[in-house]
């Protein structure tokens, strides 16, 4: 194909792209399979990279994220993010109502919509593109976190229809429960401390330097408020319509996310109605935003200093009720974290019957002055997590006991160890703890691991029982006549389980490092150092500096890989992986060509096209090797947006060559 006809491909997968990203993610209507969806990204993928001249910034492959952001630079709003008024009483919304009626003699509409308990976010769009997404921050400056909302699948990167020219629209960005739960289970099973709730997870996320590791948290997004200069709308409930038309995610009327109403009993059968189904949403809310509709009405009402008299947010408190804490017990987990949790008396909490609720760790129980036989007050976290939030000191009986932390393990009483700076207990007996052998089996089985069909946690532990299973390795080891003649299990199952066994030597390193229960090496980490390191012998000889130059990987991972590899019996474990035939090398042919060869590269700053791990690969894809830091052997520093000073003046003091992103793709090419 000559370039015209490469520019009419790239811009036609494109639009196909963008159809079915919408029905997929906006309409809940996919039409072809995630697999079909992956042939036409990779086709994307592939013609931007040989053809990056026809690599858009709207392009569906920067959803995929890989940019670095070091420093978010502060960015002033072009119209002020300011605060809503807010209550947790209805007769203030009535008041509220009546100090508006006595403003206007206009006849007034109100507009009913859920409070969204995510991060605030105003964004704006150039000719129907997205240029710009912005924090609110304070209000008046907010943070550029455009690469990080680039990934968010529900915001269009490219509008369609009438949309004007230069407009920006704010809404909600929030992490739904779902993925909330799957985030805190895979930080559970890497020994990483849980999140809070799912706010402050979206929050944090969205300020993450590799937006890869954001588009891979599955953030959502709500977006419905417009402001511009020659909008044409005259009220706020048809410039939502609208904006569901040019391709946004906008709160669906018909589920009653949003509704008009033209009396305080309309506002508040809305308000009741949430209060008790809020319980049913697969996200956060914390109250409902009642807003006059009509946009000259509200220009007449104007502003107080610190929000606009034409909106007020009603907040739903927190439900809390009172229970006995009846005893406390100690939960092992794979990486021989000992988490307390208190046994309660049932009691019914927004919809579920609560029956246990986690208490973290020792501080928490200490903070909360917790003894057994106190009537405690309980919360959902979050909407989701129940928890103990506080004692109700007035009914602490006489016979109330104060709570004994363990001293040692509940399932193989060797004595716990806490480390410095660290909340949490840990059983350090791993390679002998029960609790912790059959965790880590567990772990290593998974659909995200290994994924070996026929095996389960209930296979595990029968086999355990029979002596069969003492390390992630024995797997390998088992035999027909050991499987076949467990209890629930026949000749086809046991075929099946052998099979999976075989089928796991295909499955590929990054996946295998992360299956082998390393802790705080989670599915990202582990891509990041399979990408680094060639094999897992460069791994395991791995410096702490060496490791430490990987992307995102800092002191305490450093030092969790080195323990991991220093330990004899995981070394004799990985020797028998090694020998059964898993995969242990990277996926990626190294050395593609020899155009490097015999020069070292120092990588430094944000790059436009690649990130940084994606420029080190391709240095050794193609024969040259990578240093962490600036000396007089150093061939090129490859520099980009916001390198820092004092190694720029370094290289330009030993006169080394700096060259920027475009001449390093020319010297590869």
């Amino acid at each position: 194909m000559n370039k015209i006809e490469i520019k009419e491909e790239i811009d036609r997968l494109i639009r196909e792209i963008e159809f079915h990203n919408h029905l997929y993610y906006i309409e809940s209507k996919p039409q072809i399979s995630d697999y079909e969806f992956d042939l036409l990204l990779k086709r994307l993928q592939d013609l931007e990279n040989e053809y990056s001249e026809f690599a858009y910034s709207y392009s569906p492959t920067k959803r995929v994220g890989g940019d670095i952001t070091k420093k978010f630079e502060t960015v002033v709003h072009r119209f002020p993010m300011l605060s809503l008024s807010n209550t947790y009483a209805e007769d203030e919304i009535i008041e509220w109502e009546n100090r508006i009626k006595k403003i206007t003699s206009d006849e007034i509409e109100y507009v009913c919509e859920l409070k969204y308990d995510g991060v605030a976010i105003g964004i704006r769009y150039e000719n129907g593109n997205m240029v710009k997404a912005i924090t609110r921050g304070d209000g008046i400056q907010g943070e550029d976190v455009t690469n990080n909302v680039k990934t968010i699948r529900t915001i269009p990167l490219r509008l369609k229809g009438d949309f004007p020219l230069d407009f920006e629209i704010r809404g909600e960005i929030f992490m739904p429960h779902d993925v909330f739960k799957r985030l805190n289970k895979e930080r559970e099973e890497i020994g990483e401390p849980l999140f809070a709730n799912p706010r402050n997870t979206a929050s944090g996320t969205l300020k993450m330097q590799d937006s890869a590791v954001v588009s891979a948290r599955n953030l959502d997004s709500y977006l419905y408020g417009m402001y511009g200069d020659n909008l044409i709308f005259d009220n706020h409930f048809s410039a939502v319509e609208k904006a569901g038309e040019w391709g946004f995610k906008i709160p669906p009327a018909p589920k009653r996310f949003i509704e008009k109403s033209n009396s305080i009993k309309g506002i508040m059968d809305f308000i009741h109605y949430w209060d008790k189904e809020r319980y049913n949403l697969p996200f956060e809310i914390d109250g409902v935003v009642i807003k006059v509709n009509d946009y000259k009405t509200q220009k007449e009402l104007g502003f107080t200093a610190k929000s606009p008299r034409w909106a007020i947010a009603f907040k739903f408190k927190a439900e809390r009720v009172e229970t006995l804490l009846q005893s406390v017990s100690y939960q092992v987990g794979r990486t021989g974290a000992i988490t307390p949790v208190a046994n309660l008396m049932p009691v019914a909490l927004g919809g579920t019957m609560v029956k246990r609720a986690s208490l973290h760790n020792q501080d928490q129980i200490e903070k909360l002055n917790l003894f057994v036989g106190d009537t405690v007050y309980i919360e959902k976290g979050g909407e989701i997590i129940p928890k103990v939030v506080g004692v109700n000191f007035m009914k602490r009986s006489a016979d109330a006991s104060p709570i004994i932390f363990v001293t040692n393990c509940p399932d193989c009483k060797s004595l716990l160890v806490r480390k410095e700076g660290e909340a949490q207990h840990y059983c350090p007996n791993e390679d002998f703890c029960p609790t912790q052998i059959k965790g880590k089996l567990e772990h290593f089985i998974g659909r995200k691991a290994m994924n070996i069909e026929g095996l389960g946690a209930e296979t595990i532990d029968l086999l355990f029982e029979k002596g069969y299973l003492n390390s992630i390795s024995d797997l390998y080891d088992l035999q027909f006549d050991q499987i076949v003649n467990l209890e629930g299990m026949a000749e086809k199952s046991a075929n099946n389980l052998l099979q999976g066994l075989q089928d796991s030597k295909m499955v590929p390193f990054s996946r295998v490092l992360f299956a082998m229960g390393i802790r705080h090496v989670g599915e990202t980490v582990a891509k990041k150092l399979v990408n680094h390191f060639e094999n897992i012998h460069a791994l395991s000889d791995a410096s702490k500096e060496e490791l430490m130059e990987v992307d995102e990987i800092g002191e305490k991972i450093a030092d969790s890989i080195i323990s991991y590899f220093l330990n004899p019996n995981h070394l004799k474990t990985l020797d028998k992986l090694i020998s059964v035939g898993l995969q242990f090398q990277n996926e990626k042919k190294l050395n593609q060509s020899n155009k490097l060869e015999g020069k070292t590269f120092v990588v430094s700053g944000v790059f436009e096209t690649f990130s940084r791990d994606e420029i080190k690969l391709l240095i050794e894809e193609n024969g040259g090797k990578n240093v962490g830091s600036i000396s007089s052997k150093t061939s090129f520093v490859i520099a980009g947006d916001n390198m820092g000073p004092s190694k720029l003046k370094k290289a330009e003091d030993l006169n080394i060559s700096i060259i920027n992103e475009e001449d390093f793709r020319r010297m590869i090419s």
